[in-house]
């Protein structure tokens, strides 16, 4: 797994001159994270007990909007649900909408599934596994939860799979999500809990789907899936509704002057969430080698040398020194 934000080795590999510490901007991580408290010595010396895990998913439940407890799989971190949710259905042709996190091909083809990445929604409807990242990344498009459910229902007809990745849906349009629907079948949810309560160390995401799915998600993970400290800082945050409700109105305040920063340099700003803005622009490569030199990690693509995708800055002391460093870039310094 080599594409994605958020690794430092690389910024060091590509820039080894780079002044640090780095500002990462190349992740969609929340740099306010959710504050940290002391853990009880259990938390680390004790295997979790199952009636604290069960309290987590019935935590989950009610912060995503699932129906119970028994909708919901927890795991340490999504990404290890990737290949297990895949394997749900025999394997077929399965279909991603694109371009998106490309870690949902990868792994749906070690599931044994014959990959293939669409640009267009109508085009999942002819597979039997179909995956869309809904807020996506990295532009931020939104598929309406009434189309999901439509291919959701299609698919479900021929024994198919929905999997619908909402890992950026804390910020994104509630009313969108799936996780209220996935008691009627052939969906699964997964939502992350590092990204919005910027704790993605912690290791922490949720399956959710019908309860005979998450139990056997749950079973193929085994006992003890979630780490000690984990269940514990994941009950306290997700119960913690008015940090969250604080949370995101800081985000949009913050996002919204990021527009107006890029917008101001000369790179406006095409979609994203507020956790992360996408920027098209011909001058991309040319920014993210400028900004890099200057200790500044944006994330760019390969396949795409035309975008980046821009994290939001962590307070003012951050803001500043992007400012700067888009000023010095608009006089054509070190061009």
């Amino acid at each position: 797994m080599t594409d994605h934000g958020g690794s430092l080795g690389r910024a060091a590999a590509l820039f080894p001159h780079a002044p640090t510490p780095w500002l990462d901007l190349s992740t969609g991580i929340n740099s306010h994270s959710y504050p940290l408290f002391d853990l009880p010595a259990t938390a680390y010396r004790r295997l979790p007990e199952e009636a604290r895990a069960k309290e987590l998913a019935a935590a989950a439940a009610r912060a995503y909007g699932a129906e119970s407890a028994g909708h919901v799989a927890a795991a340490p971190g999504t990404q290890i649900l990737l290949p297990l949710v895949a394997s749900l259905v025999e394997p077929g042709a399965a279909r991603v909408l694109s371009p998106t996190y490309a870690e949902h091909a990868r792994t749906a083809a070690l599931a044994g599934h014959r990959v293939e990445a669409v640009e267009r929604f109508e085009q999942l409807f002819e597979a039997e596994l179909a995956v869309v990242v809904n807020p996506n990344n990295p532009d931020g498009r939104i598929v309406p939860r009434n189309r999901l459910l439509e291919l959701a229902a299609h698919l479900a007809n021929k024994g198919g799979l929905l999997i619908v990745d909402e890992a950026f849906m804390d910020l994104g349009p509630l009313g969108e999500s799936l996780a209220g629907d996935v008691g009627k079948g052939g969906i699964v949810v997964l939502r992350s809990f590092g990204k919005f309560f910027g704790l993605a160390g912690l290791r922490l995401g949720f399956a959710l789907a019908a309860p005979a799915v998450a139990e056997r998600l749950a079973a193929w993970l085994g006992p003890w899936a979630v780490a000690g400290p984990a269940v514990e800082v994941g009950l306290r945050a997700l119960e913690d509704q008015e940090w969250q409700v604080a949370m995101r109105e800081t985000l949009r305040v913050e996002a919204a002057r990021l527009d107006g920063l890029l917008e101001q340099y000369g790179f406006p700003v095409s979609g994203g969430t507020d956790l992360f803005r996408y920027v098209l622009n011909q001058a991309a490569p040319d920014l993210f080698d400028f900004l890099g030199g200057r200790g500044i990690f944006l994330r760019n693509f390969a396949n795409r040398p035309e975008a980046l995708r821009i994290g939001l800055p962590g307070g003012e002391a951050e803001f500043s020194r992007l400012e700067k460093a888009l000023e010095n870039w608009r006089k054509g310094e070190g061009r």
